[in-house]
């Protein structure tokens, strides 16, 4: 872990990083030797989850998981990486952004193999959507990210269903 996440300002984009590693194991794997999308579908909702309530300190709902891209499969023995973050706050929501990467356990050689998008909302104790702290963007990478989480919200928003 870096210092950033331990020292950095409460509401900053490193204190909500989170980095998670998996050991793919047979049981996630499927009859051509490579792990379950789902699978990993699902350990990207917990890093997200993870990343999106260190920043707002409270219980957070899974909203959507979007922009889901497969760029090459992750190999039984393999380790799966996953580094997570906040990209954008909104009034009770914030988008994360999480990256998987499939290393070799032998070679060592690492290569991105998906990235996906989450929303999550905050809730308040009585289960209730609630207020996001506001994002402190620090770095030109932060403000990117965040520029570009604004269009995917439009684009989500734009697109839901009508309630």
């Amino acid at each position: 872990m870096t210092d950033e996440l331990f020292s950095g300002p409460v509401h900053s984009t490193a204190r909500s990083r989170v980095e998670m590693t998996h050991h793919v194991l047979p049981e996630f794997a499927n009859s051509l030797g490579n792990v379950f999308g789902g699978q990993v579908v699902s350990w990207i909702d917990i890093c997200a989850a993870i990343a999106a309530q260190r920043h707002c300190r409270s219980v957070v709902v899974t909203a959507s998981i979007d922009a889901v891209q497969f760029m090459l499969p992750i190999k039984l023995g393999h380790i799966v990486i996953m580094r997570g973050q906040v990209n954008a706050t909104f009034k009770t929501s914030m988008e994360c952004g999480v990256a998987v990467w499939s290393e070799h356990p032998i070679t060592g050689e690492v290569r991105k193999a998906m990235k996906a998008y989450a929303t999550f909302v905050a809730l308040d104790d009585y289960g209730k959507p609630r207020a996001v702290p506001p994002l402190l963007l620090q770095t030109d990478d932060d403000r990117r990210r965040s520029a570009a989480a604004v269009v995917r919200r439009a684009d989500r928003l734009r697109v839901r269903p009508a309630e």
